[in-house]
């Protein structure tokens, strides 16, 4: 029989009020960025040391003001946050000891360029599409040629408008994340800059891929770490698609051992408009963290469309913040678990003013013995959220016994005129649907695949196009069926 597992909060008492420790002696000698290490009693050796090697891999690279002041923010952060384990609350259903107990080695260029060639870089290249191998942004591997006057899409080091980059140092950092999120700020190489000046419409999306060539065996101990950063700033009336695929390329692709460790930050002016898709088909040995970060101002649009397949763990951190009034958003989301693995959406939307709009549905499918899901969704509707209109529905799908699912949608409510709804639902396939389908002359192995992929499909709907639909449909067909 499949497990479901109820959420309840533990909150592990830190020490005795009463009683009365010695402080071990400060460490001494070790410095991450400019502050030096004087409270060990709070810092993780495990971290200090991975943040110092993250350090050292990026020190020859050059770096723009708001990338100096990201690293800094990051590296403080760092001092006092531990690496997270089964009793914090947010990680209770993640273990993340698989990395902790690798030997993480950040990917330098000196590492990568042997390993990157044109001919390893497989498909079609988009009318507008940048190439990040291993965490570093590859020229010869983008097409920017459709980009309309005034849009800028790149390295922040190479962004030679300062008006711009007064404009990119206002929002970053203006998001502090959780550990994950200060490892990238510490070791991102740079930041790819995605600017949309007012009043801009760019008309085709934006391919971002994100590709990954280096990594280890996947019984070896060490473990390659790549950690991509990217910031969207659309201006007022400003708008634009991304879309965003992380794969693995070679021959080894899906049996490589590495981490990604993502960021991407997304700032909407005023009426400003984004369609976000997410595609991850990393190898079923690695690591996928992935933050997503979204502030909307007011009367502005954000929709995503997240696809998840990929990963021995995978967990996607999505935090949205409405600031102004009139404010959409709607997320949705696929994951499939199909093996030894953990896919994992922690999810937040912050409502702060009146007549904001959000949606959020998330689907998932476990359909190996072994395999485990996670969906914690919060909404916080505050005080001035009046006329709020909110929904939150889960749906998973157990195929096999003892597939996994973890489930914990809530809305928090201080505002009274509002309009708020939330649901889950977990089940096997609808044996009536599947009567009905036999019942006119179609087999049950045919019957049971039409109503995965109808699940899935919900979904799949909301990518930008056609072609990518019907891409990822053929992903998840070879993977419940190779």
């Amino acid at each position: 029989m499949a497990a479901i597992t109820a959420s309840i909060s533990f909150h592990p008492k830190l020490c005795d009020p009463g009683r009365r420790r010695r402080c071990p002696p400060t460490t001494s000698g070790i410095r991450i960025g400019a502050q030096p290490i004087t409270a060990a009693i709070l810092s993780d050796p495990f971290v200090l040391q991975l943040a110092e090697t993250l350090e050292e891999s990026v020190a020859s690279t050059s770096s723009a003001p708001p990338l100096r002041k990201l690293r800094d923010v990051s590296s403080e952060s760092l001092l006092s946050t531990p690496w997270p384990t089964r009793k914090d609350e947010l990680f209770r259903f993640t273990d993340t000891s698989f990395i902790k107990n690798s030997d993480v080695q950040p990917i330098t260029p000196s590492s990568l360029i042997p390993s990157v060639s044109s001919s390893e870089i497989t498909g079609d290249s988009p009318l507008s599409s940048i190439t990040i191998v291993d965490g570093y942004f590859v020229d010869s591997l983008s097409n920017l040629s459709e980009l309309p006057d005034g849009a800028f899409v790149g390295v922040l080091s190479r962004l030679n408008s300062e008006d711009v980059m007064k404009r990119v140092s206002k929002y970053v950092p203006s998001f502090s994340g959780d550990l994950f999120w200060s490892l990238n700020g510490v070791g991102a190489p740079d930041m790819i800059l995605v600017y949309v000046p007012e009043g801009c419409k760019v008309e085709n999306p934006l391919y971002i891929r994100y590709i990954s060539v280096s990594g280890s065996e996947k019984d070896a101990k060490t473990l390659p770490l790549s950690n991509p950063r990217v910031l969207v700033l659309v201006e007022k009336g400003g708008e634009i698609g991304v879309v965003e695929e992380y794969s693995a390329e070679g021959q080894m692709g899906n049996t490589l051992c590495y981490w990604t460790n993502a960021v991407m930050e997304i700032v909407l002016g005023d009426g400003a408009k984004v369609k976000h898709s997410y595609i991850q088909t990393q190898s079923m040995a690695s690591a996928h963290v992935k933050w997503t970060s979204i502030f909307q101002g007011s009367s502005s649009e954000y929709e995503l469309g997240e696809v998840s397949v990929g990963g021995k763990l995978s967990r996607h951190n999505v935090h949205v913040h409405q600031n102004g009034p009139d404010t959409k958003t709607e997320l949705s989301a696929f994951h499939l678990s199909n093996g030894d693995q953990l896919q994992d959406l922690h999810s937040k939307i912050v409502l702060n003013h009146p007549r904001g709009f959000s949606r959020q549905l998330h689907k998932c499918i476990i359909a190996h013995s072994s395999g485990q899901a996670v969906f914690d969704g919060n909404f916080q509707v505050n005080r001035d959220a009046q006329q709020t209109d909110a929904g939150q529905l889960t749906r998973s799908l157990l195929l096999e016994p003892r597939a996994t699912v973890n489930v914990k949608p809530n809305l928090q409510i201080i505002a009274d005129d509002v309009k708020c709804s939330h649901g889950a639902a977990i089940s096997d396939l609808d044996q009536d649907q599947m009567f009905y389908l036999q019942a006119r002359g179609i087999d049950a192995v045919t019957a049971r695949k039409a109503l995965i992929f109808s699940f899935a499909g919900e979904v799949i709907e909301h990518l930008p196009e056609a072609t990518l639909q019907t891409n990822v449909f053929g992903i998840i067909r070879k993977l419940l069926d190779p």
